[in-house]
């Protein structure tokens, strides 16, 4: 009688995986006679805000899941899963500087089934579900893992006035900002706020959705965090205002958490940053976009709307989630007030963006964006360029263009603020 390796030995879900393969050879069972669904991809998006493993599949795939304590794991029996190289090769898809996963391993653990092993780094709350398919994404087994105890948005903010609102030292000299658009310095208006002011980022896409993708393989995805990071790093710079983003890396936020994101840090503004394609690749031009309380202002506005819309799906999230706090924010309609708001932010944009960029249309369309409907935020989706144009799409990877498409959106923003000063806030709701 052979004797069982000792990492087999201590290590329960090991343990389980060589009983299941022992038994397949006692059956004389073949697990590829067995199985009827092959495993086409396996992606991995590590991410502080959390990390998410798909399994691609040609049919559905039926799951049992379950933590294993000391050492933690997440154990996902697969039912239906054909073994073979993605599922041979999982391991390598996990890099070290994964925040939550140590390690990633499968094996054959019973005739027609694969278990799949995740070795933890902490604590976290798993969720998996499965999605249908969706354009080029066939059946697709979701693994998130999210923070046991996730960072909380409004602590780090009320940290951040009460390290403000300390005495602190005198600053260094800053030699003045160089003009960057036609001699004009970027705080040309003067902002008269007694608080911070709050702008939320809203980098469009990300992880499983990337967007459109340009001729010369682009992604909108890569383009918008680009700009929307440099974006938050000069209003970081601006006197008493603050940039938040929905997304800091490569990984998928569902629409509707954009906006909950952008409420529970009581945003001023909302700005959503896209770079779209269209079915002409001779379309060109920025766009300025806000939400519509009925019907789209063009047909191209309810085209936009739409694809933008079925990004959930593209991205995968699990829609039958029950939250009456999302559902309100998301079919709150009775926002006129701030519906005009967004279109004055809107028209304000428009102008900035028309120094740097011809303008696809000259006034803010108006359309029924899912992530544009925060009740009290002005919230507006700024489309840079169009990516599927060859010539704009070499602009928008240029790293000197996307310093220059920052700079020309924070002019916006500090000129629509001078108009338009936020109401004084006591402190944060």
């Amino acid at each position: 009688m052979s004797r069982i390796p000792d990492r087999f030995r201590h290590d329960p879900s090991r343990r389980l995986m060589l009983r299941g393969a022992v038994a397949t050879l006692l059956l004389g069972v073949a697990p590829r006679v067995l199985a009827g669904s092959a495993v086409v991809a396996v992606r991995v998006w590590p991410a502080k805000a959390y990390t998410r493993i798909t399994v691609e599949s040609s049919a559905p795939l039926k799951f049992n899941q379950f933590l294993v304590p000391d050492p933690a794991r997440l154990v996902v029996d697969l039912d239906g899963a054909d073994w073979g190289d993605e599922l041979a090769r999982i391991g390598g898809r996990i890099g070290t500087e994964d925040p939550y996963v140590k390690t990633l391993r499968a094996g054959r653990y019973k005739p027609g089934t694969v278990r799949v092993v995740l070795d933890l780094k902490t604590e976290v709350k798993p969720q998996v579900f499965t999605l249908e398919p969706f354009g080029e994404y066939q059946h697709r087994l979701v693994i998130d893992l999210y923070p046991a105890k996730p960072e909380d948005p409004l602590l780090g903010l009320l940290d951040e006035d009460k390290a403000l609102a300390a005495p602190q030292p005198a600053p260094p000299p800053r030699p003045e900002q160089p003009a960057f658009d036609e001699g004009k310095p970027i705080g040309r208006d003067k902002i008269d706020v007694s608080r911070l002011v709050t702008i939320v980022i809203d980098p469009g896409h990300g992880g499983e959705d990337p967007g459109a993708v340009g001729k010369g393989g682009t992604y909108e995805k890569t383009v918008t965090l680009a700009i929307g990071k440099k974006l938050k790093a000069l209003i970081d710079r601006q006197p008493n205002m603050r940039a938040v983003l929905t997304r800091d890396d490569d990984f998928f936020v569902p629409l509707g958490q954009r906006v909950v994101k952008a409420r529970k840090v009581n945003a001023d503004l909302f700005m959503s940053i896209h770079a779209d394609a269209f079915v002409k690749p001779d379309a060109r031009g920025s766009s300025v976009f806000a939400l519509s309380e009925g019907g789209a202002t063009s047909t191209a506005a309810k085209w936009l709307a739409k694809t933008q819309n079925e990004s959930d799906l593209i991205g995968g999230v699990r829609l039958d989630v029950k939250d009456p706090y999302l559902a309100h924010t998301l079919f709150d309609l009775t926002q006129t007030a701030t519906i005009n708001d967004s279109l004055k932010f809107g028209r304000v944009m428009l102008t900035e963006l028309g120094e740097i960029n011809r303008l696809h249309k000259g006034q803010v369309e108006q359309a029924g964006f899912a992530v544009l409907k925060s009740p009290d935020i002005p919230s507006i989706l700024v489309e840079t360029a169009f990516i599927s144009n060859p010539e704009e799409e070499k602009k928008l990877a240029d790293d000197g263009y996307q310093d220059k498409m920052a700079e020309t959106l924070l002019k916006g923003i500090r000129r629509y603020l001078a108009k338009n000063p936020p109401l004084a806030r006591s402190k944060l709701a």
